[in-house]
């Protein structure tokens, strides 16, 4: 009973707009260090109404300095997926830094299933209780031999 009561508990908290939005306030207050680089505020533009929109999401991969990849919790329903699947253009925050200019792509089946069994490899504890939740929260259940879980990467443009 306790094993998936709280995976449920945890999909309903991360469907609670007012808990998911409150670290957004943080970045804008320039104090997103204190979520160090496994976490990311994302800003985007909504596909109805053109207004800049925001989401922070977690790190799932750092391939290199200027790039990051995240994973949809929702899948592809998720309203910040959607937008960026009809704008990519978005900028990042990201620590302490300023925002970022980026560009989203949305990965393919294979590099989306490399880059969860890297996560995986690196995070084994975080997986073991992320695991759960992305289920509850997709819906479905999270195999080896494939993820349901979308992957995007968001490419920023390089300083001056």
């Amino acid at each position: 009973m306790r094993g998936s009561l709280l995976p449920r508990l945890a999909g309903r908290l991360l469907r609670s707009r007012r808990l998911t939005r409150a670290p957004i306030w943080l970045y804008k207050a320039r104090a997103g260090a204190l979520f160090g680089s496994r976490i990311l505020m994302l800003e985007h533009v909504g596909r109805k109404t053109g207004r800049p929109r925001h989401v922070v999401l977690e790190v799932v991969d750092r391939p290199c300095a200027d790039r990051y990849v995240v994973a949809s919790g929702f899948g592809r329903k998720a309203q910040w997926f959607r937008n960026i699947e009809a704008d990519p253009r978005v900028r990042v925050y990201s620590g302490g830094h300023a925002p970022r200019p980026a560009v989203a792509r949305v990965l393919l089946q294979d590099e989306a299933d490399r880059a969860l069994a890297a996560f995986r490899a690196r995070h084994p504890r975080a997986w073991e209780r992320m695991r759960p939740v992305l289920e509850e929260t997709l819906g479905m259940p999270i195999t080896d031999s494939g993820t349901p879980l979308p992957m995007v990467e968001f490419s920023c443009a390089s300083g001056p």
